[in-house]
């Protein structure tokens, strides 16, 4: 029986992402047939975040935005699935009239089903309760340039931030089994991936509820031994658990990126503490000094919250001293948002909007003069650059080894041959700017 035509918008960060493209297999294998205009689709799916308020009205939004095309266009049936949905579902029946479905973060290997059921009903359907054992091996179609691809180790998050609505939304930290993620990360590298980017909400957790300890640099090692990989890089790793055997691995691995995504939130201690993160000021520098006394060159990025309860004068400017004196490579900040059911929802001394986001906005102009000047090591050095877009005839964007897709900078350089998108070359650095690196391709990689 010929199915329906499907679009998918998959909003927030890539663990949402890889759900999506689950999502997209499952209903490819069932008969249904992807389409890149909604106007076509008979079935639209917003895959939501629901992580701070601007996520929100970004999934409300966009979700209000597809819903035209069940006048101007083909569609039959709009649904939510994620994190919004899965949070507030039940809600938004009444406020959101225009959708048909609303699916959790736990369902969608099970959307077919739930697509026949909301397509047979007068009235939404709605499930949203979190499944708290951990999805299986699914296979997935890549959202993604071909030539890199997420692979998510786990769901959930235990660490019960102060600010953080992820564990109500996503359940408690659920690692899935090691054998299945080298499976899926072989199956993913035999498509022709070359960069696998390993995700989860707290990848240093990984293996602590299965095995009874963590287990990254043993993934990791694993992950290293697939040959069709080129690179490897984990993002998330919470401080406290940064351990000196996963840096070993850093060290030692050629595959795995040198690169540690670090969300830090903050440098002061009263606010840590207010925040419920288990690190203080003197185990963050203590790390930072650790890192940068490390044999590769490794790029840090963290990410800093501003405005949060208690947060005073006097510990913003701590934190603008900490990132001057320990310098981040990248930084990325957000403002304080109240959710919700989290414990810093009713807390007092929040400051106001107003300075909070005056205080965004020194932050990200100091950490502007930062990238600056970190960036600018790299002049005169070549680095191996994934080959990702032909800008202009001869013009060629990509990244090394020191930039993540989506979230970080990139490099942008001249060659005079012909270059295959998803290849790596090598580029000498001949300029800097605050977030991009410039340089012309060479005829060998010099170290």
């Amino acid at each position: 029986m010929k199915r329906e035509t499907y679009y998918i918008l998959s909003l927030g960060c890539s663990k949402n992402r890889t759900d999506a493209e689950v999502m997209a297999s499952r209903l490819n294998e069932d008969g249904y047939r992807m389409v890149q205009d909604p106007a076509q689709a008979e079935i639209i799916l917003v895959n939501t975040c629901g992580f701070i308020e601007s996520a929100k009205s970004e999934a409300v939004e966009e979700t209000l935005e597809l819903s035209k095309y069940k006048q101007e266009g083909k569609c039959r049936l709009l649904g939510m699935t994620g994190c919004f949905s899965g949070r507030y579902g039940r809600q938004l029946v009444d406020l959101l009239p225009e959708v048909d479905l609303f699916l959790g973060t736990t369902q969608y290997g099970e959307i077919c089903g739930f697509l026949e059921q909301a397509m047979a009903s007068d009235k939404p359907v709605v499930s949203v309760a979190i499944d708290r054992k951990v999805a299986g091996y699914a296979d997935r179609v890549l959202s993604t340039p071909p030539w890199y691809a997420y692979l998510k180790i786990a769901e959930g998050c235990s660490n019960a931030c102060a600010f953080c609505a992820i564990p109500m939304i996503r359940g408690p930290f659920r690692s899935r089994p090691m054998e299945e993620l080298i499976r899926e990360a072989r199956e993913l590298a035999s498509q022709g991936v070359r960069e696998l980017v390993v995700i989860a909400q707290d990848t240093t957790r990984y293996g602590e509820d299965l095995y009874g300890k963590g287990r990254l640099p043993e993934l990791l090692r694993k992950l290293a031994e697939i040959e069709d990989l080129h690179w490897i890089r984990f993002l998330y790793a919470y401080p406290e658990r940064v351990t000196d055997e996963l840096l070993e691995v850093v060290e030692t691995e050629e595959k795995i990126c040198p690169y540690l995504d670090l969300p830090m939130q903050h440098a002061d201690d009263d606010v840590l503490k207010k925040m419920r993160r288990r690190s203080r000021y003197e185990e963050l520098t203590a790390l930072m000094s650790k890192l940068r006394s490390m044999r590769r060159k490794i790029n840090v990025r963290t990410t800093m919250m501003v405005g949060f309860p208690g947060e005073t004068r006097q510990s913003f400017a701590r934190l603008l001293k900490f990132i001057r004196e320990y310098p981040f490579d990248a930084l990325g900040a957000f403002v304080f948002s109240p959710e919700e059911g989290t414990a810093a929802e009713k807390m007092e001394g929040r400051p106001a909007k107003r300075t909070a986001q005056g205080r965004f906005e020194k932050l990200m102009l100091a950490q502007q003069e930062v990238s600056r000047e970190r960036l600018a090591r790299f002049v005169g050095s070549t680095l191996e650059i994934l080959v990702e877009e032909e800008e202009t005839p001869g013009v060629y964007l990509g990244r090394s080894m020191y930039q993540a897709p989506e979230i970080d900078g990139i490099t942008r350089f001249t060659s005079e041959k012909a270059l295959s998108l998803g290849s790596f070359v090598p580029v000498k650095v001949t300029r800097s700017e605050e977030y991009d690196l410039f340089g012309e391709v060479q005829d060998e990689l010099v170290e």
